[in-house]
């Protein structure tokens, strides 16, 4: 298969034109330089999205491929409306462009429950769909590549479809109704082919039809579990990573900056790297070096080896500190009250008996397989950008500020990730690798972290304290009030990611909690921002991932302490509110047979939560093994709407489960002196193959949207594996990690 690959220059400059696509969706001209394979020649229209040319049909992807397999879904929505063998579609990443603004993210910015439903809603979701254009929001993340993907396009694919049988019914002086296609081809009644290479010229010329896309009933590919586009390469080590790129006349560099993060270089004696052999420059960055050298092994080991004198941090130099911190928010200004049902201080108040935790999340970071790389070339008048990321236009504003540069004179082309989950969004390691390059003129120059940098220069999820109380009576729970502290990614992230400030409300330091489709009476969920200078960034289901733990570990609380059995309490009070999340906890207590009978020895825990349009419910078995405790099985339930391609679906939910798992055994980042103390992956582990549980995954098609698959199965995992502990140990746990209290077998 021909596929992740670039348009030869040849191909697209002697026969090709791209075909124009859905007009809702705009005509756009790119010019860029003559590797873009967008670039736009005279009197050609070009769809974003797709190109025909000599060598055949290539979709032209604004998202990125991070492991997550969305380059082969998103190929199997232009092949199910261009009747093309799916095997044959090539897929690029497109450039930096606002044509690949993702609609579906910026409506995920509402602050209201995913599971009502509205008219006003969609309006309004519709709306910030189109301001995203005007942002310029090209981000792959917040599980919504195929959410935004799913009718653009369809859409571009049938339009482009019905264009070429009307350049074929021109060309066959024949009826356009006569006309069908199949196999990359348009086919006459009497048999008469004409390729799609063929008329793709003509069809160019042709104002873009507007067409609704096929039914589902009419899918060939949609629906069925495909072989992954990126597998074959991956496997064989042929994929080009941001870390595989290689240039003529490269130099390889790495950076060491101060590990008080945003604190001052006050000065460094460079000359005990410069001394060692293969190193050829030491680059001063302002607040860190780079080290420049033959190789990026040399390079590390050199920039180790240069004496900094490193200023102090912005924020409270221990763990401890930070939290004490945190914990003052709560006697600050409120930042929000998204949910605020009945009257909880009252019904809190009247209650005989009033349930009371307090709960602690860690700083994490994302350690992504892949450390933080770029690969820069600064020509004085134009940069050109290798970025392994997950934000195109950002690395191309942060990287053009940073050499004084317009962004329009950036080329950015984004090879495979290797691992994302958010931390790709920002653009300091490709800002970085342009500083270096712009010193060395004409060279190309690779500048990839340590693992070292990599944990300690992250942008962290954010620690948190979480205040709740509840009552029960009759067996149900009839008052929850939360309230959340912690500093706010929000408020750092989209002003970083976009230039536009954030006010107002913080829902993401609440999501989880106060959107979630439970019905209690007297129901109250309020945020508290904590004033901190540590970098913070969206780490995978970002609020849902803390949030998630609270909310559902109390809600098991207060099942216990109504006497209920803790799913059968979910149920009663999810059914009032929603059906299709009433639908997912029932599966899951049918696959983990949830009222049998159970061996000595083992606990089951259960959690629920509606997160990026899709309802995740998890059931964990846990054994006692001798005294530890052994993960031993997983039950997943979710319900997407429509499982585009199931395969894929599974892997994201369990990689999700596994993803949350790891983080509540062994997550942690801490501080000590003002610097972040864990520096490599045997401090920072996730679970291994022989701690993961047997997992297995029922996934649904009931509700009327189109879920996330992504993220969603993350949020469940921290909560479900400390109710099962509960269940076996009757030991209620608050913080995490659970290695603090739990010996595990990993």
């Amino acid at each position: 298969m021909a596929r992740g690959g670039r348009i030869a220059r040849r191909g697209f400059l002697i026969g090709s034109a791209a075909v124009a696509g859905g007009v809702a969706f705009g005509v756009w001209h790119l010019s860029r330089p003559p590797e873009n394979p967008l670039r736009a020649r005279a009197g050609t229209s070009l769809n974003p999205f797709l190109i025909i040319d000599s060598a055949g049909v290539t979709l032209v992807s604004g998202r990125s491929e991070m492991g997550q397999g969305v380059h082969t879904t998103l190929a199997a929505l232009l092949a199910e409306e261009l009747d093309l063998p799916w095997a044959s579609v090539r897929i690029i990443h497109g450039p930096a462009s606002a044509a690949y603004h993702n609609a579906a993210l910026a409506e995920m910015a509402l602050p209201v429950a995913d599971y009502g439903e509205s008219a006003l809603r969609d309006r309004a979701a519709g709306a910030l769909g189109a301001i995203s254009q005007v942002f310029a929001v090209q981000i792959t993340g917040g599980s919504t590549s195929i959410r935004d993907g799913f009718e653009t396009l369809r859409r571009a694919g049938a339009s482009a479809r019905e264009a070429l049988k009307m350049a074929a019914a021109e060309r066959m002086g024949v009826p356009v109704e006569t006309l069908r296609t199949e196999d990359g081809a348009v086919v006459g009644r009497d048999g008469r082919r004409l390729d799609y290479t063929a008329l793709a010229e003509a069809a160019a010329a042709i104002p873009a039809p507007q067409v609704a896309p096929r039914p589902a009933a009419d899918w060939r590919l949609l629906g069925r579990s495909l072989p992954r586009t990126d597998m074959v390469a991956k496997a064989t080590g042929t994929a080009t990573f941001g870390i595989d790129i290689r240039l003529p006349g490269m130099k390889f560099a790495t950076v060491r900056m101060n590990p008080r993060l945003g604190g001052a270089m006050n000065g460094f004696d460079p000359a005990p790297a410069l001394a060692m052999p293969g190193v050829e420059r030491v680059i001063d960055l302002g607040t860190g070096i780079a080290v420049v050298a033959r190789n990026t092994w040399a390079a590390m080991r050199a920039a180790e080896a240069v004496e900094i004198d490193w200023g102090p941090a912005p924020y409270p130099e221990t763990t401890e500190a930070i939290f004490a911190r945190i914990a003052e928010a709560f006697a600050g200004r409120r930042n929000s009250r998204l949910r605020n049902d009945g009257n909880a201080a009252r019904a809190l108040s009247d209650a005989a008996d009033v349930i009371e935790a307090e709960y602690r999340l860690p700083f994490l970071a994302h350690a992504t397989p892949e450390p933080m790389t770029a690969t820069a070339r600064y020509t004085g008048d134009a940069l050109e950008l290798w970025s392994p990321s997950q934000a195109p236009l950002v690395q191309a504003r942060g990287a053009a500020a940073a050499v004084g540069l317009d962004p329009a004179q950036v080329t950015v082309h984004t090879p495979f990730l290797g691992g994302g989950f958010g931390r790709r969004l920002e653009s300091d390691f490709s800002t970085l690798a342009a500083r270096v390059a712009r010193q060395m003129p004409g060279t190309p120059v690779q500048v990839t972290w340590s693992r070292a940098e990599d944990l300690t220069h992250d942008f962290y999820r954010p620690g948190m304290i979480a205040r709740m109380r509840g009552a029960v009576q009759g067996g149900s729970a009839v008052a929850l009030e939360a309230k959340i502290a912690a500093p706010s990614v929000a408020h750092q992230a989209v002003s970083r990611l976009t230039g536009v400030r954030a006010v107002g409300p913080d829902k993401g330091a609440v999501e989880g909690a106060f959107d979630q489709p439970y019905a209690i009476p007297n129901y109250r969920v309020e945020g508290y921002l904590a004033d901190l200078d540590i970098p913070l960034g969206f780490w995978r289901s970002v609020g849902y991932s803390h949030n998630g733990f609270i909310h559902e570990s109390f809600i098991d609380e207060l099942a216990h302490a109504a006497g209920r059995d803790p799913l059968d309490f979910r149920l009663d009070l999810i059914r009032p509110e929603s059906a299709i999340a009433a639908n997912v906890l029932d599966q899951v207590a049918r696959m983990s047979d949830w009222r049998g009978a159970r061996p000595a020895g083992t606990g089951r825990g259960v959690a629920f939560c509606w997160s990026y349009g899709t309802p995740v419910a998890q059931a964990i078995e846990v054994e006692d093994d001798g005294g530890r405790i052994r993960i031993a099985r997983a039950w997943i339930a979710c319900d997407l709407g429509r499982a585009l391609d199931p395969g894929i679906v599974q892997a994201q939910m369990e990689s999700g489960l596994i993803f949350g798992l790891s983080a509540a055994v062994l997550g942690e980042i801490t501080f000590a002196g003002g610097e972040v103390q864990e520096r490599d992956l045997s401090q920072y582990e996730g679970l291994r193959i022989a701690a993961v549980p047997r997992i297995e995954t029922r996934i649904l098609q009931v509700q009327d949207r189109l879920g996330g698959a992504g993220e969603p199965g993350t949020p469940p995992a921290a909560p479900a594996l400390a109710n099962a502990i509960f269940d076996l140990t009757g030991r209620r746990l608050r913080t995490l990690p659970l290695s603090r209290e739990i010996d595990f077998v990993l």
